[in-house]
């Protein structure tokens, strides 16, 4: 974990676990917030510090973790400034780590109600996003969670929360099922050869194709062409 240290080398402070703030944002609960915050902020050894420089550097760095959260849930930058203020208004703010720590407390909840929130709202409309891009970018061999959680702006882990929730399968898992069922209408309505197929639906490697066929059909896709009558 990366330090801050002042010049005199006075104060060797951890940066806060800013993993943990995403995760306590993306999926913790109003009732846990207090007790990750304190926790993230005893790591840093926050308390410890009697540089208010280096502890607003602290504040700087969850305050911008919250700023891009609230961002990827739709909350302008306008909307976000004016219910906690600009990061150039920071420092007149909070002069004790007390009032820090509470304004933090305060800024968290808030994005995890927002969050809360925003999921009755968009849940479904953000999911399918994601389905309809899978839907029309399988064949990509490069398509990821990271790639369509770009394309839907959200972050994978939360996108990847979301998706399993309303959905019920991983976003992997979708994907894989897109790519199997257009493979089994090539496979029996075209006379392109399993390779060239498996290429045509995002595989590169046939051997693999055809182990995820087999593992998702029961048969390998030469046994599924045989067994429906396909035409080679």
């Amino acid at each position: 974990m990366s330090h801050y240290l002042s010049d005199d080398n006075k104060y060797d402070i951890r940066r806060p676990d800013i993993k943990r703030i995403e995760s306590l944002m993306q999926s913790g609960s109003l009732e846990s917030c207090d007790d990750v915050l304190a926790s993230v902020l005893e790591e840093t050894r926050f308390h410890e510090c009697d540089s208010l420089m280096i502890r607003l550097y602290i504040c700087m760095d969850i305050y911008i973790s919250a700023q891009n959260f609230a961002r990827s849930l739709g909350i302008s930058g306008q909307r976000f400034a004016d219910e906690f203020g600009s990061a150039d208004e920071l420092p007149e703010k909070m002069k004790t780590s007390d009032e820090i720590a509470s304004y933090l407390s305060q800024l968290l909840k808030q994005c995890i109600r927002w969050r809360i929130e925003n999921v009755h709202d968009t849940s479904f409309g953000i999911v399918y996003k994601a389905k309809d891009h899978i839907d029309k970018n399988y064949m990509d061999e490069n398509i990821s969670l990271r790639s369509v959680a770009e394309a839907v702006g959200l972050s994978p882990s939360y996108l990847s929360a979301l998706f399993k929730r309303e959905i019920g399968q991983n976003l992997s898992e979708y994907l894989t099922n897109v790519r199997i069922r257009h493979s089994k209408e090539l496979l029996c309505c075209t006379s392109k050869m399993i390779y060239e197929i498996a290429y045509d639906v995002g595989f590169r490697d046939y051997r693999y194709f055809s182990q995820i066929f087999k593992k998702y059909t029961g048969q390998t896709p030469r046994q599924f062409q045989s067994s429906a009558n396909c035409s080679q």
